[in-house]
């Protein structure tokens, strides 16, 4: 085997797979191996069960030795986030709450993965229930940056986006509830894509926020999100609302990309150039993206986002309203830890939920249930609703405009650990570009475009395209991984 492990993505992996340059039982190993390496500086994985890991390699190299293969990609290792449930494994979402509760069944996304032939290799580490912008928040421990690990890695999904990033696997299924796939892919160098609300089945996720929650993958290259996202994508009857619209070709589309990006127009919202916070080689990435699409042939057009301002108070009026009542099911009674000898049933509940949640998840809690009070419903989350609508509005216009609209994912690169724990005001405001996204439902997407001279950290550019439009977005999205200055984004760990 001569393949750099640093450089495998799916697309290269199933090659050497289909020429028989290695099984599946030593690809897997090769990243068993190098996961036991990194896990005691990175801590990526809540969960690896190595025994498990080879079966499902072993049968998928026994279907292969008898022209059964279910897939090219049969064999290809892939990391679950904590929060997506697979059929005999743990499903804690980084909570103690949840501490060895094991799942009875697949979610809808990783059933389409058994079925094409991935081989589960972990659980990825996460912010608790989703709730975190750094991997600060596990109730278990932090997940390190692979480019330097006294910085965080971002969040929620922070462990997918590490262990692609540092090669311990080639990919890794994340959930974005307002930026928690692109924002740790920014920080980490690495590709995250956030389908269209719908595109993607929510049937075995555990729910943070119902109508922002999405599935999607974190990724070495924009090809193989395509990838993943033909096989887990499209409409699914468990799920009320998946969308009937077809979803598949995406990888198809890329083998035919165009050699420029003549006739695209690629919209730049002043709104988001504008912003207070922003880093200045956050800016000059910005400005280097520009230059690399205009040389590709885009059109660069003005456009405006009026109500991003009002997105992120918005988002957290929503957000922390619907997990108020979705985390409402966990209080020790069907599944799950449980306090010992309560003095009563009430005391049971409280006891079992102040001591299984975290800080921040309690923080979201209550201040989900407030905006959900009598008296403060119609002023709060009434409100806020009205204002998602204007945000969906102020997307519509601009389409009318533009193809795909360019924005930064975060204001700056990867902050250290404990720098914004402190202020949750500032560690909310880190998501002020990739919130609006989840609100009105579009398509996004954050490719790594360029490196932070002074700390050395990646910085990710955010596309964003209309519902439905991934085929346009992930078209722009590879010319310009391969038009970039950068050609490559990995660290030297």
């Amino acid at each position: 085997m001569s393949f750099d492990i640093k450089k495998m993505t799916i697309h290269s992996a199933s090659q050497v797979l289909e020429k028989g340059e290695t099984t599946s039982s030593q690809l897997c190993r090769l990243y068993l191996d190098r996961i036991k390496e990194l896990e005691p500086k990175l801590h990526s994985f809540l969960v690896v069960n190595e025994t498990a890991t080879m079966r499902m390699a072993e049968e998928a190299d026994k279907r292969r030795a008898s022209g059964k293969k279910l897939s090219v990609y049969d064999g290809v290792p892939i990391a679950l986030k904590d929060c997506i449930v697979a059929e005999g494994q743990t499903c804690s979402c980084a909570s103690k709450i949840l501490q060895n509760v094991k799942s009875p069944y697949d979610s809808t996304a990783a059933a389409r993965l058994r079925a094409k032939g991935f081989v589960f290799i972990g659980r990825a580490n996460m912010d608790e229930f989703a709730m975190g912008s750094s991997c600060e928040n596990s109730a278990y421990f932090n997940t390190a940056n692979p480019w330097d690990t006294q910085r965080v890695p971002g969040g929620s999904s922070g462990g997918s986006a590490a262990a692609v990033a540092a090669s311990e696997v080639p990919a890794a299924l994340g959930s974005d509830t307002g930026g928690s796939i692109r924002q740790p892919a920014a920080f980490c160098g690495v590709v995250g894509l956030k389908p269209t609300y719908g595109r993607v089945s929510r049937y075995g996720l555990v729910a943070f926020a119902s109508s922002l929650d999405q599935i999607g993958p974190i990724t070495k290259d924009v090809t193989d999100a395509a990838i993943i996202l033909d096989t887990i994508g499209g409409h699914d009857k468990m799920d009320a609302s998946s969308l009937p619209s077809p979803c598949g070709g995406f990888a198809d589309a890329l083998s035919k990309l165009p050699e420029n990006l003549s006739g695209v127009r690629i919209g730049l919202p002043a709104e988001y150039s504008e912003a207070e916070g922003l880093a200045p080689s956050v800016k000059e990435a910005v400005r280097k993206t520009k230059e690399t699409l205009r040389k590709s042939g885009a059109e660069l057009v003005e456009v405006s986002l009026p109500h991003t301002k009002y997105a992120v108070a918005t988002y957290y009026i929503i957000a922390t309203a619907e997990a108020s009542a979705n985390l409402a099911r966990f209080d020790g009674i069907r599944y799950g830890a449980r306090t010992e000898n309560p003095e009563d049933l009430n005391a049971c509940y409280f006891k079992t939920r102040g001591k299984g949640f975290g800080k921040e998840v309690r923080r979201r809690i209550i201040l989900g249930t407030y905006v959900l009070s009598s008296g403060y419903y119609d002023a709060y989350y009434i409100r806020a609703q009205k204002v998602r609508t204007l945000i969906r509005r102020d997307f519509e216009e601009a389409f009318k405009k533009c193809d795909v609209i360019l924005t930064p994912v975060t204001p700056t690169p990867a902050f250290k650990f404990g720098e914004k724990t402190a202020d949750p005001l500032q560690m909310y405001l880190a998501d002020i570009f990739t919130i609006a996204l989840n609100l009105s439902g579009n398509c996004g997407i954050s490719v790594p475009a360029d490196i932070d001279s002074a700390s050395g950290m990646p910085i990710g550019m955010q596309f964003i395209a209309p519902a439905l439009a991934e085929e346009k977005l992930l078209t722009v999205s590879r010319r310009f991984e391969l038009d970039r200055e950068i050609k490559e984004f990995i660290p030297a760990i």
